[in-house]
C-alpha cells in the first residue's frame, strides 16, 4: 500500500522552511511521503549577484533544505515577482498534483504581505481543484484524479495581515520536537541571510523563525514552539470533515474550539 502524500507549496525559495517546513517534517514522520515546491526561483532575492546566478544559488540551497525535510524536490515554475493567475501557472501546478495525488497540501495564507505569497496561495487553491477536471488539459497532460485533498493555510509571515491585524490558527502544531532540523533547512539557504538584511533588515535570519515560531506557540497556550493552520472549506476538494492533518499527528495538534465557534458568528 503506498504512502499518502503532503505537499508544500510556496512562492519563493525559503517561504516553506519559515512557516511549514516543521508541520512537514512531522507528517513525514507519521508516514507520509512529502513533496516541496516553490513556485518561483529566487531571482530577485538578491542585492549582489545576477539573475543567472541567484537561480543557481537559491535552486542548490533549496534542493538542499528539501533534502533536509525529508522532502522531494519539484523544480520552480516561473521567476520572482512573475507568480500570476493567468492559464499556464494551473496548468503546469495541476499536473503536479495529478501526478502525485496529495491527501494534504500545506499552503500559503489567502492574505500575506506580498504579492507573490498570495498569488502562490490562489494558485494551488485552484490548480487542486482543477486535479478532477476532465477538461482540464495540465501542462504535461496529466488524467484527472478523483482522489479528496484537505488544504491547510500557514500564517502569514509576520502573524499579522497587510492591514496589520494579528492573524489566529485554528490548529495548532507542536514542532518543538523538530525545531532543530527546521533551523537546519532554514540555514540552507545561505544567500537570503545578507538579501533580507539588506531589504527588510533581519539582523537574524534563523532566530526571526525561532522567534516567530515560539510565538506561536505561546499563541496555543500549550506548546513551547508551534506553526499554525487554517483548514480551507471542503467544497470541491474533500468531505467536510475531513481533517487529515489532526487524525496524522495526533496530539501535537492542537485544535482552538475559540476558532472554530468564531467560525460560525462569522468572525474573520
Amino acid at each position: 500500500m503506498s504512502k499518502p502524500v503532503a505537499f508544500a507549496v510556496a512562492a519563493h525559495p525559503d517561504d516553506i522552511e519559515f512557516m511549514m517546513g516543521g508541520t512537514l517534517m512531522l507528517l513525514g514522520k507519521a508516514g507520509y511521503e512529502l513533496h516541496y515546491m516553490n513556485v518561483a526561483n529566487g531571482s530577485m532575492g538578491t542585492a549582489t549577484y545576477s539573475r543567472e546566478e541567484i537561480i543557481a544559488m537559491r535552486t542548490g540551497e533549496a534542493q538542499r533544505a528539501a533534502k533536509t525535510l525529508g522532502a522531494t524536490f519539484h523544480e520552480p515554475l516561473v521567476d520572482d515577482l512573475d507568480i500570476y493567475y493567468d492559464r499556464e501557472l494551473p496548468q503546469r501546478l495541476c499536473a503536479v498534483i495529478r501526478a502525485i495525488k496529495p491527501r494534504i497540501m500545506l499552503v500559503q495564507p489567502p492574505q500575506d504581505y506580498m504579492e507573490d505569497h498570495t498569488n502562490a496561495c490562489r494558485l494551488a487553491v485552484s490548480a487542486a481543484f482543477f486535479r478532477g477536471m476532465r477538461n482540464f488539459v495540465t501542462n504535461p497532460p496529466q488524467p484527472p484524479i478523483a482522489d479528496p485533498v484537505t488544504l491547510y493555510h500557514a500564517l502569514p509571515y509576520g502573524l499579522h495581515d497587510p492591514l496589520r491585524r494579528r492573524v489566529w490558527p485554528g490548529q495548532y502544531v507542536d514542532i518543538t520536537t523538530v525545531i532543530d532540523r527546521k533551523r537546519d533547512a532554514l540555514a540552507c539557504h545561505t544567500s537570503q541571510k545578507e538579501w533580507l538584511d539588506v531589504s527588510q533588515g533581519m539582523d537574524s535570519y534563523l532566530i526571526t523563525m525561532e522567534v516567530m515560531s515560539r510565538e506561536v506557540g505561546s499563541m496555543s497556550g500549550r506548546f513551547e514552539y508551534a506553526e499554525g493552520w487554517r483548514r480551507h472549506l471542503h467544497l470541491g476538494f474533500c468531505a467536510p470533515e475531513d481533517d487529515p492533518l489532526t487524525q496524522a499527528l495526533g496530539d501535537k495538534v492542537l485544535v482552538s474550539l475559540a476558532y472554530e465557534e468564531d467560525l460560525e458568528r462569522g468572525n474573520p
